[in-house]
């Protein structure tokens, strides 16, 4: 099982082409070795899965597996709205070499219930590959109820779920009704210290990409039921956390990481720089966290 401070990657983008900057990425990722991060999710919303094109995608899974190298576990993002997609991409993910694959709920087609669950047990089913679903309603207008959840934790490959709708209540009562070995991550950074401690297994997490030892820091803590030390680091942190969504992620972040001097702050339409205004707010949450 994968567990503590997960990061879901920036993709690094040259300024002038916009192609991806694969010395950049090969950087950050080492960046996050060293930093601790326990694993990477690579071409994930905080990725702009959204705006690369499906050999893209491919490659940038690829190439996080080879410059990783076994050192941190990856885990590719591989969902989509279209089912036969989805499996095309988990298939690719797994020729790859990837550790395991983290499916968003399809979006804009708003599956039922019944929908969603013969979806990822189709995926499930194509690619014997540890499969991780991802529910975060306030992006895909698409809500897995707890009950398709526990439905789908008794597939044999499918070993967690990232919930990122920041609903304590929901995230206890799965880990309370789900077996041991399936993994709950947080979604949320506002509320993934809570979420470990009720039992989750650790945070898929956009501020990881900004405060990387920080993160893993604060998840390490949790972890340990060491309550104190983790409400210790999260004040620290809670500017951060904010900062990083006010405007659409992954905006705030990519800002942020080019301020590190670890990569451009470039990302391809429809998504546009961050404004003046809010390069304010962002620098400020950096400076309390002493990142900068």
């Amino acid at each position: 099982m994968i567990t503590g401070s997960i990061v879901a990657l920036v993709t690094p983008m040259h300024a002038d082409s916009l192609d991806v900057d694969w010395k950049a990425l090969e950087q950050l990722i080492e960046w996050h070795i060293e930093q601790g991060t326990n694993g990477l999710v690579a071409v994930g919303t905080t990725g702009e899965s959204a705006t690369l094109s499906v050999a893209e995608h491919s490659r940038v899974i690829s190439a996080a597996v080879e410059i990783s190298n076994g050192r941190i576990p990856v885990i590719a993002g591989t969902g989509a709205n279209c089912t036969r997609e989805a499996i095309e991409l988990t298939e690719s993910a797994k020729q790859a070499g990837a550790d395991a694959c983290l499916l968003v709920t399809p979006y804009y087609n708003k599956p039922t219930q019944e929908g969603l669950y013969l979806h990822y047990k189709a995926i499930a089913e194509a690619v014997d590959i540890d499969q991780i679903l991802y529910n975060v309603p306030g992006r895909t207008a698409c809500d897995m109820q707890p009950k398709t959840v526990l439905r789908l934790s008794c597939i044999a490959n499918i070993v967690g779920i990232k919930e990122a709708t920041g609903d304590l209540g929901r995230a206890a009562k799965i880990i309370a009704e789900t077996s041991s070995d399936f993994a709950v991550y947080s979604g949320d950074d506002h509320s993934a210290r809570e979420l470990i401690l009720l039992g989750g297994n650790g945070d898929i997490s956009v501020t990881a990409n900004v405060a990387p030892k920080l993160m893993s820091e604060l998840c390490a803590a949790a972890l340990a039921g060491d309550a104190e030390k983790a409400l210790s680091i999260d004040r620290q942190l809670l500017p951060l956390h904010d900062a990083m969504f006010v405007e659409s992620n992954p905006i705030p972040v990519k800002w942020a990481v080019g301020q590190l001097g670890l990569m451009s702050n470039a990302l391809r339409l429809p998504m546009t720089q961050l404004s003046a205004s809010n390069q304010v707010e962002v620098t400020q949450a950096m400076k309390d966290a002493s990142l900068i």
